[in-house]
């Protein structure tokens, strides 16, 4: 295998959505392409609860959706009416002032983990619209001034789990990956396989099915997809298999057959390699070497790991090394080259939000909101700890000098001269 520093230089220099006096956006749930990176500098190291935010504002209702942000507003999703009306939120990305808070769908709420949330999946925007995916498998669009464009309820989603994927923008279309099991037996498509899981595509103009993707015999799962090979395919995991979709028409290219239901994390990519880990029986960190068809199982895997397997927060790729947090919260250093362990180190707390990478540090965010901030490398070096003293599941955005933090109440901007005085 080699090294995947060539491909990791590209990816953080893939053009993003960008404004035209202001840095980077970040447009999906974890940013450009799924993978924790930005190209931001000179972004803040320390913070409190009382220093270093630029603003805080309260949010309506619950919802574990990441914030995305695009030019000068930021969107999250929300339900209120104990998960009953499902609101597309903005927000004024300078002061923190809440622009507007639409309903976009009811939905009768269904099943899910007590950590999970009725509005979990993290919205995505192409600039003129936000599409947001609700626990029922509801999709919307809503313009940037709050109008709702189109609604699509063809898949009736069911999971014990609850909707955890998120969806993504690939030529022109909305693709959302929906794992669940039968709502009438309730081992199907969680113990055994199913044949009804599906990675569906939506116009993203008109909100209409394209094409719906098929994976065979698989399980629950919460992985949100990502785009290789110039667009033109989609990488998409769920219980037992990780796929590769041709991103025009849906046909299943290849799979790998990956034992473990429940998987959550999202893969990582780099140097033609996607770094995946399969889910609850037999987790373990799969490196797939892209370019087969087919079942590929026993010719594509280039390396695989059991130790420093996550399952929760997705793996960060920051060559030479991948970096993984474990259920019991140890975060692994691990050489993306061979699966060799390089170092690992068990953190306070509990963590579910995803690490990101970002001015040459890698920011790492616990439940009780207190974020590490470590220097990437062979052997663990802190840099500094800052606690913001609110429960957090979702993972950070990063754009234009600042950190958007998302608590159980409150959205927290993280910037220079800031004071939690300006909360709104």
């Amino acid at each position: 295998m080699r090294c995947p520093t060539k491909i990791f230089c590209l990816l953080v220099t893939l053009p993003v959505f960008s404004h035209p006096t202001h840095g980077e956006n970040w447009t999906r749930f974890r940013g450009d392409n799924g993978q924790g990176i930005s190209n931001e500098t000179q972004l803040p190291i320390s913070w409190t609860a009382a220093e270093n935010v630029h603003w805080k504002t309260q949010i309506p209702g619950n919802g574990w959706s990441s914030p995305i942000i695009f030019g000068d507003t930021v969107f999250l999703t929300t339900t209120t009416e104990d998960g009953a009306s499902c609101r597309v939120i903005c927000i004024d990305r300078n002061n923190g002032n809440l622009l507007w808070n639409v309903e976009a769908h009811r939905q009768d709420p269904g099943a899910k983990r007590n950590q999970n949330s009725y509005a979990t999946p993290t919205p995505v925007t192409d600039g003129d619209r936000i599409y947001a995916t609700f626990s029922d498998g509801t999709m919307v669009a809503v313009d940037f001034d709050g109008n709702l464009i189109w609604t699509n309820s063809d898949v009736k989603f069911h999971s014990l789990h609850g909707l955890g994927a998120s969806p993504i923008l690939a030529d022109g279309q909305i693709i959302m990956p929906f794992d669940g099991s039968s709502p009438d037996e309730k081992t199907l498509g969680w113990k055994i396989p199913w044949d009804q899981a599906v990675l569906l595509s939506l116009d993203a103009k008109t909100g209409k099915v394209r094409w719906k993707g098929k994976r065979d015999a698989s399980r629950v799962g919460h992985v949100s997809p990502i785009v290789v090979d110039q667009g033109k395919q989609i990488i998409s995991a769920a219980g037992d298999c990780v796929q590769g979709f041709d991103t025009r028409t849906g046909e299943r290219i290849w799979s790998i057959y990956s034992q473990g239901e429940g998987v959550t994390p999202s893969p990582a990519v780099g140097d033609g390699i996607i770094f995946t880990s399969s889910g609850f029986e037999e987790p373990t960190i799969r490196a797939i070497r892209l370019g087969g068809k087919g079942d590929i199982t026993k010719t594509h895997i280039a390396w695989e790991q059991k130790k420093g397997v996550p399952a929760m927060p997705s793996p960060l790729l920051v060559p030479p090394n991948l970096y993984t947090i474990t259920r019991d919260n140890i975060l692994h250093c691990i050489d993306a080259e061979n699966g060799d362990i390089v170092w690992n180190k068990r953190l306070d707390g509990t963590h579910s939000a995803s690490p990101v990478y970002a001015d040459g540090r890698i920011y790492v965010l616990s439940e009780t909101g207190t974020t590490l901030v470590i220097k990437p490398g062979n052997k663990y070096e802190q840099i500094a700890s800052n606690a913001l003293d609110e429960k957090c599941l979702a993972s950070m955005a990063v754009s234009q000098g600042n950190f958007f933090i998302r608590g159980v109440n409150h959205l927290y901007c993280i910037g220079p001269n800031g004071s939690a005085s300006k909360e709104k």
